[in-house]
Protein backbone atom coordinates (compact mmCIF):
# COMPACT_ATOMS: atom_id res chain seq x y z
CA UNK A 1 0.00 0.00 0.00
CA UNK A 2 1.72 3.50 -0.99
CA UNK A 3 1.65 5.53 2.44
CA UNK A 4 3.76 8.78 0.84
CA UNK A 5 2.22 11.32 -0.86
CA UNK A 6 3.67 13.70 -3.37
CA UNK A 7 3.68 17.40 -2.78
CA UNK A 8 0.05 17.86 -4.95
CA UNK A 9 -1.52 15.29 -3.00
CA UNK A 10 -0.35 16.78 0.63
CA UNK A 11 -2.37 19.91 -0.63
CA UNK A 12 -5.45 17.37 -1.90
CA UNK A 13 -5.27 16.00 1.72
CA UNK A 14 -4.85 19.53 3.59
CA UNK A 15 -7.46 21.11 1.60
CA UNK A 16 -9.94 18.73 2.30
CA UNK A 17 -9.34 18.37 6.53
CA UNK A 18 -9.89 22.06 5.82
CA UNK A 19 -13.09 21.49 4.14
CA UNK A 20 -14.04 19.00 7.14
CA UNK A 21 -13.06 21.35 9.78
CA UNK A 22 -15.48 24.31 7.79
CA UNK A 23 -18.26 22.19 7.05
CA UNK A 24 -18.13 20.76 10.69
CA UNK A 25 -18.23 24.19 12.22
CA UNK A 26 -20.61 25.93 10.47
CA UNK A 27 -23.96 24.84 9.38
CA UNK A 28 -22.55 23.46 5.65
CA UNK A 29 -21.87 20.17 6.80
CA UNK A 30 -24.77 19.39 8.83
CA UNK A 31 -28.85 19.58 8.38
CA UNK A 32 -29.92 18.63 11.71
CA UNK A 33 -33.52 16.80 11.30
CA UNK A 34 -34.93 15.18 14.09
CA UNK A 35 -32.15 13.20 16.13
CA UNK A 36 -30.28 12.82 12.66
CA UNK A 37 -28.50 15.08 10.45
CA UNK A 38 -28.02 14.65 6.97
CA UNK A 39 -24.31 15.42 6.51
CA UNK A 40 -22.37 16.37 3.84
CA UNK A 41 -18.88 15.57 5.54
CA UNK A 42 -19.18 12.20 3.13
CA UNK A 43 -17.86 14.23 0.02
CA UNK A 44 -14.42 15.40 1.27
CA UNK A 45 -13.69 11.78 2.52
CA UNK A 46 -14.77 10.39 -1.18
CA UNK A 47 -12.43 12.72 -3.09
CA UNK A 48 -9.73 12.00 -0.34
CA UNK A 49 -10.35 8.31 -1.16
CA UNK A 50 -10.15 9.12 -4.91
CA UNK A 51 -7.11 11.51 -5.24
CA UNK A 52 -5.13 9.89 -2.22
CA UNK A 53 -5.98 6.26 -1.94
CA UNK A 54 -7.27 4.41 1.24
CA UNK A 55 -4.54 6.11 3.61
CA UNK A 56 -5.62 9.42 2.71
CA UNK A 57 -9.50 8.12 2.43
CA UNK A 58 -9.08 6.89 6.64
CA UNK A 59 -7.61 10.05 7.42
CA UNK A 60 -10.27 12.31 5.71
CA UNK A 61 -12.56 9.81 7.57
CA UNK A 62 -10.79 10.10 10.73
CA UNK A 63 -11.59 13.61 10.57
CA UNK A 64 -14.84 13.20 10.05
CA UNK A 65 -15.18 10.99 12.70
CA UNK A 66 -13.56 13.08 15.53
CA UNK A 67 -15.81 16.22 14.79
CA UNK A 68 -18.71 14.13 14.74
CA UNK A 69 -17.40 13.27 18.36
CA UNK A 70 -17.15 16.21 19.39
CA UNK A 71 -20.72 17.29 18.48
CA UNK A 72 -21.49 14.38 21.52
CA UNK A 73 -20.35 17.37 23.63
CA UNK A 74 -21.44 20.66 22.06
CA UNK A 75 -18.17 21.48 19.96
CA UNK A 76 -19.31 22.35 16.22
CA UNK A 77 -22.78 22.18 16.60
CA UNK A 78 -25.05 19.71 18.60
CA UNK A 79 -26.31 16.40 17.85
CA UNK A 80 -29.61 15.19 19.77
CA UNK A 81 -28.81 11.95 19.91
CA UNK A 82 -24.77 12.09 20.09
CA UNK A 83 -25.41 13.56 24.00
CA UNK A 84 -27.56 10.86 25.23
CA UNK A 85 -25.22 8.26 23.66
CA UNK A 86 -22.53 10.42 25.25
CA UNK A 87 -24.08 10.45 28.30
CA UNK A 88 -24.53 6.70 28.40
CA UNK A 89 -21.12 5.84 27.70
CA UNK A 90 -18.52 8.37 26.26
CA UNK A 91 -15.80 5.40 25.24
CA UNK A 92 -18.98 3.62 23.21
CA UNK A 93 -20.33 7.24 21.63
CA UNK A 94 -16.42 7.90 20.52
CA UNK A 95 -16.34 4.03 18.82
CA UNK A 96 -19.87 4.86 17.48
CA UNK A 97 -19.23 7.76 16.04
CA UNK A 98 -15.32 7.59 15.11
CA UNK A 99 -14.67 4.42 14.11
CA UNK A 100 -17.59 4.07 11.03
CA UNK A 101 -15.70 7.11 9.48
CA UNK A 102 -12.29 5.89 9.59
CA UNK A 103 -13.25 2.41 7.99
CA UNK A 104 -15.81 4.16 5.45
CA UNK A 105 -12.79 6.27 3.79
CA UNK A 106 -10.42 3.14 4.04
CA UNK A 107 -12.42 0.80 1.64
CA UNK A 108 -13.69 3.70 -0.32
CA UNK A 109 -9.65 3.84 -1.60
CA UNK A 110 -10.33 0.49 -2.92
CA UNK A 111 -13.94 1.08 -3.78
CA UNK A 112 -12.28 3.60 -6.80
CA UNK A 113 -8.90 1.39 -7.57
CA UNK A 114 -11.95 -0.92 -8.46
CA UNK A 115 -14.36 0.79 -9.98
CA UNK A 116 -11.83 2.27 -11.94
CA UNK A 117 -10.48 -1.42 -13.19
CA UNK A 118 -14.02 -1.65 -14.35
CA UNK A 119 -15.00 0.97 -15.78
CA UNK A 120 -14.46 4.80 -17.00
CA UNK A 121 -13.24 6.97 -14.46
CA UNK A 122 -16.45 9.47 -14.32
CA UNK A 123 -18.12 6.53 -12.99
CA UNK A 124 -15.54 5.09 -10.72
CA UNK A 125 -16.00 8.61 -9.08
CA UNK A 126 -19.97 8.51 -9.14
CA UNK A 127 -19.72 5.09 -7.63
CA UNK A 128 -17.30 6.00 -4.86
CA UNK A 129 -19.68 9.14 -4.14
CA UNK A 130 -22.55 6.88 -3.57
CA UNK A 131 -20.46 3.99 -1.38
CA UNK A 132 -19.71 7.45 0.75
CA UNK A 133 -22.78 7.92 1.96
CA UNK A 134 -24.18 4.20 2.13
CA UNK A 135 -21.30 2.95 4.13
CA UNK A 136 -21.09 6.01 5.76
CA UNK A 137 -25.00 5.10 6.87
CA UNK A 138 -24.68 1.47 7.19
CA UNK A 139 -21.26 1.60 9.41
CA UNK A 140 -22.93 4.71 11.78
CA UNK A 141 -26.46 2.64 12.06
CA UNK A 142 -24.35 -0.89 12.45
CA UNK A 143 -22.48 0.25 15.21
CA UNK A 144 -25.30 2.24 16.71
CA UNK A 145 -27.14 -1.07 17.12
CA UNK A 146 -24.41 -3.16 18.39
CA UNK A 147 -23.46 -0.87 20.50
CA UNK A 148 -26.24 1.02 22.36
CA UNK A 149 -28.52 -1.88 21.38
CA UNK A 150 -29.21 -2.91 24.75
CA UNK A 151 -30.27 0.38 26.06
CA UNK A 152 -33.36 1.94 27.25
CA UNK A 153 -33.10 4.70 24.48
CA UNK A 154 -32.83 2.31 22.00
CA UNK A 155 -35.26 0.31 22.80
CA UNK A 156 -37.55 3.06 23.30
CA UNK A 157 -36.57 4.56 19.50
CA UNK A 158 -37.18 0.41 17.55
CA UNK A 159 -40.29 0.67 19.80
CA UNK A 160 -40.71 -3.31 19.37
CA UNK A 161 -39.98 -3.34 15.02
CA UNK A 162 -37.88 -5.30 12.98
CA UNK A 163 -34.51 -3.58 13.41
CA UNK A 164 -33.91 -3.56 9.51
CA UNK A 165 -37.28 -2.12 9.21
CA UNK A 166 -36.56 0.49 12.01
CA UNK A 167 -33.15 1.49 10.21
CA UNK A 168 -34.66 1.91 6.94
CA UNK A 169 -37.38 3.97 8.92
CA UNK A 170 -35.27 6.00 10.91
CA UNK A 171 -32.56 6.82 8.26
CA UNK A 172 -35.25 7.51 6.01
CA UNK A 173 -35.13 10.56 3.52
CA UNK A 174 -31.75 11.56 5.13
CA UNK A 175 -30.02 9.25 4.05
CA UNK A 176 -31.53 9.41 0.46
CA UNK A 177 -30.54 12.68 0.11
CA UNK A 178 -26.95 12.10 1.37
CA UNK A 179 -26.85 9.45 -1.30
CA UNK A 180 -28.07 11.72 -4.24
CA UNK A 181 -25.62 14.82 -2.92
CA UNK A 182 -22.76 12.66 -2.10
CA UNK A 183 -23.04 11.03 -5.58
CA UNK A 184 -23.41 14.36 -7.62
CA UNK A 185 -21.33 16.54 -6.24
CA UNK A 186 -18.23 13.84 -5.90
CA UNK A 187 -18.73 12.74 -9.23
CA UNK A 188 -18.33 16.34 -10.59
CA UNK A 189 -15.48 17.41 -8.60
CA UNK A 190 -13.66 13.57 -8.98
CA UNK A 191 -13.57 14.01 -12.89
CA UNK A 192 -12.36 17.48 -12.48
CA UNK A 193 -9.63 16.69 -10.18
CA UNK A 194 -8.77 13.85 -12.93
CA UNK A 195 -8.70 16.13 -15.50
CA UNK A 196 -6.29 18.55 -13.80
CA UNK A 197 -4.14 15.11 -12.79
CA UNK A 198 -4.33 14.93 -9.62
CA UNK A 199 -5.90 11.79 -9.33
CA UNK A 200 -3.39 8.12 -9.82
CA UNK A 201 -2.57 7.54 -13.36
CA UNK A 202 -4.53 10.38 -14.77
CA UNK A 203 -3.56 11.62 -17.69
CA UNK A 204 -4.71 15.11 -19.85
CA UNK A 205 -7.32 13.58 -22.32
CA UNK A 206 -8.53 10.68 -21.11
CA UNK A 207 -10.87 11.33 -18.50
CA UNK A 208 -13.49 9.10 -20.69
CA UNK A 209 -11.07 6.52 -21.02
Amino acid sequence: MKTKFTVSQLVILGLMTAILLLMAYTPLGYLNIGPLAITFNVIPVAISAITLGPVGGAIAGAVFGLTSFLQCIGVGGTSAMGVILFDINPVLAFIQRFVPRVLDGFLLGYIFRGARKLTNVSVACLATGFCSAFLNTLFFMSALILLFGNTEYMHGLIDGKNVILFVCGFVGINAVFEMISSTILTGAVGLALYKARFVPGAAVGKAAA
